[in-house]
């Protein structure tokens, strides 16, 4: 059964609400003629995917208007900008093309940091599983509550943010998200890093953008999109070289998800369990045998129920949930990846932080952080270090709250202005100072 809503997550939840100032949107009818329908909410046909797909990585296979929630009317057009909702073609981890979904926002702004227009990819964190959990929707709807499922457009506040700079930017739903045709591969390194990358490239060939070959390009994400631009960043030289990157934000990045994995095991977001474990049977049908030695009949529900949720769904539903109860022996998935050689070379090539990324990279982590562990996030920014990297390290040091997703939420937001003026500092040609001299004397 699943755990049983907490007080304290209903707290979390509204206060994720109230930062980003979202208002309540009515869910779409529960009946599609064009589309599919996820936990009572209507996917619009856009993003069901066709039947096959060009050949380049990142070719744009369609686009539409995309409606703000919150936006302005202006002399110079709707503030913060016109979106666009995309849909591009991608690579996944085995090689096989995938289409990805996201959005392009042209930003009313004028650009001051001096030259072309600048571009940021956001790589959203998590939101979920179900394709109505996507980005490029919560940008239309920031807050659904129908009943079925909650989800909160909580990246909203940062592409908000750097449209103000006058910097336009390309948020991407990563693969499986969003477009209709599989699960989303939640913390596969490659399929997201490739889909960040990609979705660059269909942003500078969309008709009517004013961003171009010529636009600097940086790279914005916390927590599951920490993870995907600091494997961007790493897989930048050999999947995009054509994407050169001016410099790449990474906050909160489960680079280890063996210890990842153990420290949301029983949290208030253990959800993500089911998320994981859903991904990777999904880019490695070979574990599939291993997954169903171990589930038990409330495990294999669990994920299946998961995979069509949202961030806030799961918040209610398996909040503090163990993976003991999942398993047909008691034993937790933390012991049983310890004790499986295929589990642990999957997580070990999941791993980040076994290449020098490109570009300067700024990389912060909560040092109360026990959920996505300071301790993994700082070692990433050790492993660069001792690859030559151009990295600044901030451990961002919050009082220490009762609450293990606070401690890894807050720093989102009280750290949130500094990345995003890092960023554009470097978008504005200005040098980065790394100060990988002082990582061995940190704690």
């Amino acid at each position: 059964m699943p755990a049983r809503p907490r007080p304290r997550l209903l707290a979390v939840a509204v206060t994720a609400a109230a930062c980003l100032g979202a208002q309540a949107v009515a869910a779409a009818p529960a009946a599609a003629a064009d589309g599919a329908v996820s936990r009572g909410v209507e996917i619009p046909a856009f993003y069901t995917p066709p039947a096959s797909l060009p050949d380049a990585d990142g070719a744009l296979v369609r686009s539409e208007p995309l409606p703000l929630a919150l936006s302005l009317p202006s002399l110079k057009g709707p503030l913060p900008g016109t979106a666009t909702r995309l849909m591009y073609k991608s690579t996944d981890s085995n090689g096989q093309p995938v289409a990805v979904t996201g959005a392009y926002i042209e930003p009313s702004a004028a650009w001051k940091g001096g030259g072309p227009r600048p571009l940021v990819a956001v790589a959203p964190g998590t939101l979920g599983q179900g394709d109505q959990c996507a980005a490029s929707m919560g940008l239309e709807h920031p807050l659904r509550f129908n009943g079925e499922t909650v989800s909160v457009g909580y990246e909203d506040l940062v592409i908000y943010r750097l449209l103000a700079k006058g910097v336009a930017v390309v948020v991407t739903d990563y693969a499986g998200l969003g477009a209709t045709d599989r699960l989303h591969t939640y913390v596969n390194r490659v399929d997201e890093a490739h889909a960040v990358l990609d979705a660059v490239r269909a942003a500078r060939s969309l008709r009517g953008a004013s961003v171009t070959a010529a636009s600097p390009v940086g790279l914005y994400g916390y927590s599951q999109g920490g993870g995907a631009t600091a494997a961007a960043a790493e897989l930048q030289s050999a999947y995009a070289p054509d994407v050169i990157l001016s410099g790449t934000y990474s906050g909160a990045p489960p680079a280890d998800l063996t210890k990842v994995t153990e420290a949301i095991d029983g949290s208030e977001l253990a959800g993500a369990l089911g998320w994981s474990l859903n991904g990777f049977l999904q880019s490695d049908p070979e574990l599939k045998p291993i997954a169903g030695a171990h589930l038990n009949a409330a495990g294999r529900a669990a994920l299946a129920d998961l995979s069509t949720m949202c961030v806030g769904d799961a918040l209610f539903s398996y909040g503090f949930a163990k993976s003991t109860r999942w398993t047909t022996d008691g034993k937790s998935l933390g012991d049983i990846i310890a004790a499986t050689p295929a589990l642990r070379s999957f997580l070990a090539e999941q791993r980040i932080g076994t290449m020098k990324p490109s570009g300067p990279v700024r990389l912060a982590t909560g040092v109360s952080d026990n959920l996505v562990p300071h301790g993994q996030s700082r070692q990433l920014a050790v492993d660069w270090c001792a690859k030559g990297a151009d990295v600044t390290y901030k451990a961002v040091v919050l009082p220490h709250g009762g609450s293990t997703l606070l401690n890894h939420f807050a720093p989102l937001l009280t750290d949130q202005g500094d990345a995003v003026d890092w960023l554009t500092d470097r978008l504005s040609g200005k040098r980065a100072t790394s100060n990988c001299w002082s990582m061995p004397l940190q704690p």
